[in-house]
């Protein structure tokens, strides 16, 4: 069984339901994301103990998609988190529709209730005729008042759609989880089982379960197969925690030997380790920094190791390959500071020079554009800014990537 849950837009409450539905079938879900997001599927994992895979159909062709899903529904359910509105990304071809019809996922709604009820329906028939082959199924209203306003809005939707299931309601004014300005509080998460059990208190789960979904045919490995005679070093904690979940399980299956350490703790890079992956998340915060500043056992040890061997630094990687952002130190090894701004300075898809497809989101931006290369653009050969730098067998970048597909842009500041 799977179902997708997607919205007309953001702040819709969808990341609320599959949070609730997540805890719920917790002994028995594999949770996914569409598109590039890394907070949800860390909250993912946290709600429901297994590891969250993104699914996004910009980074990755049809095939390969197809072959991602199939490796990792190995749950009785599936539970897809939709991004934005449902049609937002049909231009890039990584919109929730575009991923539920590739994958034949479907499709629940979740619509916002408040101060509205014979429009719930218009907009109902807006969303499900906009494509012929919308594959929305069911629908869940939000930010009701009261069981007599669900029942007004029920009745309109049964009357105009008589082939969509109306699930059921969530009341307004519950207690939502707090943000980061890069999303969900990861620290948030006690609340959790008392608001899952307000969120799904009026919703019929025994009719959610019962909307057919077909499973998918099996695809042959779509991709170049490695194997590296490696030892591999992930950096994994609380400030570099940016992780695909398939990045990992691509450099399990491609390295000799992959192994975890976190630089909160101050561990020490062994001489063993062939080759560093850096992965982003947060360095250039208050709190981040305090986590790291006055260890040097981590620092000296990544400072050796890249004198003559590959590091591998992404966005909060890079920050931390760099001299400095603001007045905070890192680790020097790259030639370039940066600075933290109050906007963000790049949001969305991009692609690279070589043509390797990835996404960027970040608020710090360099202060010495000629120490870098490698021109990040919208369009292939489009106009853009530096995104990369290199000093010797050192890369950093702004671009997140999926590797599986793109390793081959990559091998070289891997070293393989």
């Amino acid at each position: 069984m799977r179902f997708l849950i997607s919205s007309i837009g953001s702040n819709q409450g969808k990341t609320l339901l599959t949070t609730a539905l997540l805890n719920h079938y917790k002994d028995s879900v594999r949770p996914f994301k569409i598109g590039p997001d890394y907070i949800d599927p860390q909250f993912h994992e946290k709600v429901c103990g297994t590891s969250s895979v993104n699914l996004d159909r910009f980074m990755m062709n049809d095939e390969q998609l197809k072959w991602l899903f199939n490796r990792y529904n190995d749950k009785r359910m599936a539970i897809v988190e939709g991004v934005m509105g449902y049609y937002d990304g049909m231009d890039k071809g990584s919109s929730a529709y575009d991923v539920s019809i590739l994958l034949d996922i479907p499709t629940l709604l979740i619509l916002d209730g408040s101060g509205s009820y014979i429009t719930i329906s218009a907009v109902l028939h807006g969303m499900l005729n906009y494509k012929e082959d919308s594959n929305i199924k069911a629908v869940v209203l939000n930010r009701i008042s009261s069981e007599h306003h669900f029942q007004l809005i029920k009745e309109r939707i049964e009357q105009d759609h008589a082939d969509l299931k109306v699930l059921g309601w969530i009341p307004k004014d519950l207690r939502s989880i707090n943000d980061t300005h890069l999303g969900l509080d990861l620290e948030d998460i006690e609340k959790i089982e008392e608001i899952s059990k307000d969120i799904l208190e009026h919703i019929d789960l025994e009719k959610l379960e019962s909307i057919p979904s077909r499973d998918l045919k099996e695809v042959p490995y779509p991709f170049e197969k490695y194997s590296f005679d490696k030892k591999l070093a992930i950096i994994k904690d609380k400030n570099f925690s940016f992780l695909y979940h398939d990045n990992v399980e691509f450099f399990k299956d491609s390295f000799k030997e992959v192994i975890f350490l976190d630089s909160t703790k101050d561990e020490v890079i062994d001489e063993s380790v062939d080759c560093i992956y850096l992965p982003g998340g947060y360095v250039e915060t208050e709190e981040a920094y305090n986590r790291i500043k006055d260890f040097r056992n981590f620092k000296n040890s990544l400072i050796k190791h890249s004198e003559t061997k590959p590091v591998y630094g992404e966005c909060a990687g890079l920050l931390y390959l760099s001299r400095s952002v603001d007045e905070k130190e890192m680790a020097g090894i790259i030639d370039e500071e940066f600075t933290l701004e109050n906007k963000r300075t790049r949001l969305g898809y991009y692609y690279n020079e070589q043509g390797m497809k990835g996404h960027a989101f970040h608020y710090t931006k360099p202060k010495n554009l000629e120490n870098g290369f490698n021109i990040l653009s919208k369009k292939i050969g489009g106009k853009g800014s530096v995104g990369s730098w290199q000093k010797g067998k050192v890369y950093g970048t702004y671009l997140h990537t999926m590797f599986r597909g793109n390793f081959q842009y990559l091998k070289e500041y891997f070293g393989v």
